[in-house]
């Protein structure tokens, strides 16, 4: 089966050898050692002063920076199922916030976090999603940051990236936190999130300290000097630890840029079909499709061709589906996708199967 949902992805075989091997104590200079070279190259993909790698899902980092770096009141952009969250976590806390809502198709406006800022002196963070993978839209997360800092340069700025990071290269110059995950475009099993910050978010952070399990400042201390304040996912990061190797031996702009190529490629080649891609703004981390035979395009994929989608959720659940780009989607691999969504579109009667698909996208994927 070809999966090729936004999360989880597939681990490459050679990850899985590494992570084989016998398991090693994590209070060892052994895996300090693996520790440490796994830092700096987070550091480096990141492009951020310091990371925290929290034995978690996605959704812990979010928290974690709701606890820590919003100590007055926090404003949320909600296009999807994860802005939503935030919004959610904030509640669990009782933590004072203001939401602005958007259509799951439909980017933030700039203008519109700028007026709120400017007219609620009490928002001391924001938190927002750079690809809202509930329908693969992209915010002007780096634009909203700068136009933020200009009025209040100690707002921090948390950017959720889960499906973002390793896809493109984030300008994190204005970026207090950057979360991610590692099933996504780093291609592990699901269980570990992934925090970079800034020097303004760790003097936050050190001067605070919220939560027990999640507390930042302790997790902090401890992961600059090469260990975690509680038990670390070995097996996790001796995959991470290989993974960012592999991706930093060819150049992480190589993967972004392999991304991008196939991610355009796909969506001209299903516009193409007459399928429609879903957000007005898409991201580069999968395509979205809206179509009111979505469900029944999906269970023929899944069930003939042996390729497994996501759909959509709440609203959209039967209309939509979404196809991954993240972490290293051969070309093959996508362009038998389209050319089942092309032959399923033909079984159920509405276009008649031409090669189309496959030729366009092999002509965008090699044209440069």
């Amino acid at each position: 089966m070809l999966l090729l949902t936004p999360g989880p992805t597939p681990v490459p075989e050679d990850i899985r050898m590494a992570m084989s091997g016998p398991t090693i104590h994590h209070r060892t200079p052994e895996f300090e050692e693996i520790f440490e070279k796994t830092r700096e190259l987070l550091k480096e993909l990141f492009d951020m002063e310091e990371v925290l790698m929290l034995a978690s899902s996605g959704t812990g980092a979010m928290e974690a920076t709701v606890l820590n770096l919003c100590k007055t009141k926090a404003l949320t952009i909600n296009s999807g199922k994860f802005g939503e969250r935030f919004g959610k976590i904030c509640e669990a806390y009782g933590k004072e916030y203001s939401e602005l809502k958007y259509d799951w198709d439909t980017p933030s406006n700039v203008a519109d976090v700028v007026n709120a800022i400017k007219n609620d002196e009490s928002i001391d963070a924001i938190f927002i999603q750079i690809c809202e993978s509930a329908g693969g839209l992209r915010h002007p997360v780096e634009q909203i940051a700068k136009e933020v800092k200009k009025i209040r340069p100690n707002i921090m700025v948390v950017a959720d990236g889960i499906t973002a990071v390793g896809v493109e290269k984030i300008d994190t110059t204005n970026i207090d936190a950057l979360i991610s995950g590692s099933q996504k475009a780093l291609m592990l099993p699901p269980g570990l999130a992934l925090i970079g910050l800034s020097g303004s978010a760790m003097k936050v952070i050190e001067e605070g300290g919220v939560g027990y399990y999640l507390n930042l400042k302790t997790e902090l201390k401890k992961q600059k000097q090469n260990t975690t304040a509680y038990t670390a996912a070995t097996t996790l990061i001796i995959g991470l630890k290989a993974m960012l190797e592999k991706l930093h031996e060819d150049g992480f702009d190589k993967l972004y840029s392999d991304t991008k190529k196939r991610s355009l490629a796909t969506k001209k080649a299903l516009e193409a079909l007459d399928l429609k891609i879903f957000p007005k703004v898409p991201a580069d981390a999968m395509s979205a499709v809206y179509d009111e035979d979505a469900a029944q395009i999906r269970k023929i994929l899944k069930t003939k061709y042996d390729v497994n989608m996501a759909g959509g959720q709440d609203h959209v659940k039967t209309t939509l589906f979404r196809i991954n780009h993240m972490g290293l989607v051969a070309p093959y691999e996508a362009a038998w996708t389209l050319n089942a969504i092309e032959m399923a579109l033909d079984e159920i009667g509405r276009r008649p199967y031409d090669g189309a698909a496959n030729a366009i996208f092999s002509k965008e994927l090699y044209n440069d």
